[in-house]
């Protein structure tokens, strides 16, 4: 049995330190940071970027870009991107989460994006998030950002007994987002509970936050964030699997976790990254900017603030070429037909017990390579040039690569790739890693796509200035 890849291990590591996208945004800026990227704010000037520097910024904690400057690179040339998000399905707490009924404390949440919502029942669940904390400084006060995640697993979505329902395995599981859709998280035991309150002794709740919350669920929240429950000014927060992510399979050839749509790409392509540009001398012949951009929101459409339907990309771009020559207004422009985007997200493996689910001449296998997706009607923004570009880079390097075009009978999902393509006017491939899964608490993929990925984007950021230089269209 072979051994597991580091990329491998590291990608798990990845995946467990991450259960949310301020999480992921967490890791990734300490990796960044590890290795000499320095961080920049958006509120700020951008003075005194240099070639050969390596930068990232963030917005909202759960969408960052990071990029490497070549030392060749003047204002006008191009970006070379992949973008991929940070989010995934997820059940999240409500505003008012605070409901009882029934002799049991359960806790309101609303879904997030198009989720196998049936595969989170009788899971072992618990909250992670961010919280706003209200603090006192040298007798001044000011409102502290800090992530939280409680371990142990405090919850669970009970399925109803078969008994209770005959009609389930014959009529299938009807279900109900609302009504059935609510974790438990304690009975209603009045004894129990005092004595809990009695024994941790914390400070009562503030009134207007103790009518939203459960007091207990505040307690637990506190615990992590090192507060007062009467400190916590707001939160989101979500539901998450507290079974970890693992190398599992019969052969060691699978990956088993959560969320790997889209955190797998997300760590595939910031890890080629920073391994393609912190090498002494790695940045010495690039004339180009080298990018990755890890959006929030992808799973509800990206329209938000740090979605990619926002301007967060352009204004990198724009204030990068800015930088380096700000007399200039048309150079923007001419970098951004110098460009080049990867748009990153897990594909559709063929599943082995749906067959005719997928196209019969467009079949990705898992350990088959990355995935070029395909759509006539612009649903993913690849075309014959893009695609060519990014199979050139995998036939140099003997990489495998996979194609995949949805049934005509059947609606095609959508990806960062049609939104940037079309907001910011950059060329444009759709690709991703085959999975099984998708939007399930527990994905799967394969080991052999992870190390197939890093190395195919790692490629992509080494060669492609001198690939694109080759390249003859518009002219």
């Amino acid at each position: 049995m072979a051994a597991v890849a580091p990329v491998v291990s590291d990608l798990v590591d990845f995946l467990n330190v991450s259960p949310t996208a301020f999480h992921a945004v967490d890791e990734a800026k300490r990796r960044l940071k590890a290795v000499g990227f320095v961080q920049l704010l958006e509120r700020e000037e951008w003075a005194g970027l240099e070639p050969g520097r390596k930068y990232f910024f963030t917005r909202n904690h759960s969408t960052i870009v990071a990029f490497a400057i070549g030392a060749k690179y003047v204002a006008g040339n191009g970006f070379h991107i992949i973008g991929a998000h940070t989010d995934s399905p997820c059940l999240k707490l409500k505003p008012v989460s605070k409901v009882t009924k029934g002799g049991y404390l359960e806790v309101g949440v609303q879904t997030y994006g198009g989720g196998l919502w049936y595969t989170w029942f009788d899971r072992d669940l618990t909250v992670a998030g961010r919280v706003i904390i209200r603090e006192m400084k040298d007798g001044e006060v000011s409102y502290a950002h800090k992530l939280v995640r409680v371990q142990e697993p405090i919850m669970r979505i009970p399925t109803l007994a078969i008994h209770l329902d005959r009609t389930l395995n014959s009529e299938g599981l009807k279900l109900n987002n609302q009504s059935h859709l609510v974790p438990v998280l304690a009975t209603c035991i009045k004894n129990e509970m005092q004595k809990f309150v009695a024994e941790n002794g914390p400070k009562q709740a503030s009134e207007n936050v103790n009518t939203k919350h459960h007091p207990l669920l505040l307690q637990l929240i506190a615990k992590e964030a090192n507060c007062e429950p009467d400190e916590i000014c707001d939160f989101e927060l979500q539901l998450c699997d507290t079974q970890p992510s693992a190398v599992a399979g019969a052969m060691k050839e699978f990956i088993f976790s959560g969320r790997l749509d889209n955190l797998c790409m997300s760590f595939c392509s910031l890890k080629a990254l920073i391994d393609s540009s912190s090498v002494e001398h790695s940045l010495d012949h690039e004339s180009g900017v080298r990018m990755v951009a890890l959006f929030d929101h992808e799973e509800v459409g990206s329209d938000s603030a740090q979605g990619a339907g926002s301007p967060a990309m352009l204004d990198a771009l724009s204030r990068i070429t800015g930088s380096f020559n700000s007399s200039n207004s048309k150079l923007l422009e001419k970098a951004i037909q110098r460009s080049f985007l990867v748009s990153a997200d897990m594909a559709h493996a063929l599943h082995p017990n749906y067959m005719d689910k997928h196209e019969e001449n467009h079949q990705p296998k898992l350990h088959g390579g990355l995935v070029i997706k395909h759509n006539a009607n612009q649903r993913y923004a690849t075309n014959a040039v893009t695609a060519f570009i990014f199979r050139e880079i995998a036939e140099r390097h003997q990489l495998p690569i996979q194609d995949f075009v949805v049934r005509n009978d059947m609606a095609c999902g959508s990806t960062i790739g049609p939104i940037l393509a079309s907001g910011v006017g950059v060329r444009t491939v759709d690709i991703g890693a085959p999975q099984l899964s998708m939007h399930s608490i527990r994905e799967m993929c394969a080991v052999d796509d992870i190390s197939h990925a890093y190395e195919h984007f790692k490629a992509y950021y080494e060669e492609f200035t001198e690939l694109d230089s080759k390249v003859k269209v518009d002219y």
